[in-house]
């Protein structure tokens, strides 16, 4: 049997949702797609199942222009959220550890900055992370916990014009190559969650060691971030972080941005099982013949038209100002639990073949699991749309 190929530059698309699209938002969409295609679909099952990250791409990535991307001003493109979902839809398509690396530096670094820092602060940072000169990291998750992350236990001390900070951070993506590490710590003076950018390369006490083992998103190094006593200084500090209010502002944009991930990677589980089931002859005809894999098929693809529906209408509201942290986390948990079913169908549909990675719905079916659990699980995500409905918080 011929191999099965990476997906090509069409895409299942089967309620048109390109034609809902701006002009410059199909541009973007195209954009990455035919990167990832190019340069990524090709080699990253070998990165994947060794562990590394491809570093050569980084300064191709670059030169698409579009870190940063809704942010206006500062060397970045100010495009609109519709725009910011379908390429997180199309990075993850192609893959979802480039996904989770462009999209801490993009997303959660550099939008960091952009929503919680000064105009200095944003003036000093921005333009030479939409370059990616500077790469970042966004460090909020601890060892203890992740939910519980309105109370982080590492702390920011005040001693004059600068802050030491102790503590770990878990999970954090990027960090073993990170310029700038958004660290978030309780600032013991006003008991209050504050955000910090500390420079690894500059500032002593801080160890990234990266998390081995992992059976997802392979080819994206996490790393356990440790601080002891990083001095940093007060103008590090972004100003406009006083509460963990503030970083929830962050979180509700990068969770529109999994919603969409969570998208791409069932798109890619269906193209890919599709060209297979075509291809695989079974009892003299392709299996696509038979009913029972049509039916497979038929539920990934209307699982599939219902996520793009869904994110598309959340980023319309996003761009009007509409959107509430019930809205994204809803979406985040509809489409993470679509998405897992769909690529285990994928994978059911290539048999035997849909363990090995040179079929590559593999690697996407067992990605989609760390992409159930980040940006909040999906407990917390369910009790937070639970919380915006009814009125009452059951969290604790």
């Amino acid at each position: 049997m011929a191999e099965v190929l990476p997906t090509t530059l069409s895409a299942v698309d089967f309620y048109r949702l390109d034609e809902l699209l701006t002009p410059e938002e199909r541009e973007v969409r195209y954009l990455v797609r035919e990167f990832m295609a190019r340069e990524v679909e090709p080699i990253i099952n070998s990165y994947w199942e060794r562990a590394e990250f491809p570093v050569e791409i980084i300064p191709k990535l670059a030169a698409l222009g579009l870190a940063g991307a809704t942010i206006k001003g500062y060397g970045c493109r100010g495009l609109s959220q519709v725009a910011m979902g379908v390429m997180a839809m199309e990075f993850a398509r192609g893959d979802a550890s480039i996904s989770t690396f462009f999209g801490v530096h993009s997303g959660l670094a550099m939008g960091s900055i952009d929503l919680l820092g000064s105009d200095e602060q944003k003036e000093r940072w921005l333009p030479a992370m939409a370059r990616m000169e500077l790469l970042g990291c966004f460090g909020l998750t601890e060892p203890q916990g992740g939910s519980n992350a309105a109370r982080p236990l590492t702390t920011a001390v005040r001693q004059g014009d600068h802050y030491v900070l102790n503590g770990a951070k878990r999970w954090i993506g990027n960090a073993t190559m990170a310029d700038l590490a958004i660290i978030f710590a309780r600032n013991t003076e006003t008991d209050q969650v504050n955000a910090f950018v500390v420079e690894p390369k500059k500032m002593a006490g801080y160890t990234a060691t990266p998390i081995e083992g992992k059976i997802a998103k392979r080819a994206i190094i996490n790393a356990d971030i440790k601080l002891e006593n990083v001095v940093v200084p007060s103008a590090n500090r972004l100003e406009r972080c006083n509460s963990f209010r503030d970083v929830a502002k962050v979180l509700m944009v990068t969770r529109v941005g999994v919603a969409w991930e969570a998208v791409g990677a069932a798109m890619a589980a269906y193209e890919y099982a599709l060209a297979y089931a075509k291809q695989r002859v079974v009892f003299g005809k392709p299996i696509a013949g038979f009913q029972m894999i049509q039916d497979k098929l038929v539920q990934m693809l209307g699982e599939i038209t219902a996520m793009q529906l869904f994110t598309l209408r959340l980023s319309q509201l996003a761009d009007e100002g509409k959107l509430t942290d019930g809205q994204a986390s809803l979406a985040k948990v509809h489409n993470a639990m679509a998405a897992r079913r769909v690529v285990a169908l994928g994978r059911e549909i290539m048999g035997g073949n849909g363990i090995l990675l040179e079929n590559h719905v593999a690697r996407h079916f067992v990605d989609m699991e760390a992409v159930y659990t980040y940006e909040g699980t999906n407990e917390i995500n369910t009790l937070v749309v639970g919380r915006e409905i009814t009125g009452i918080s059951a969290i604790v």
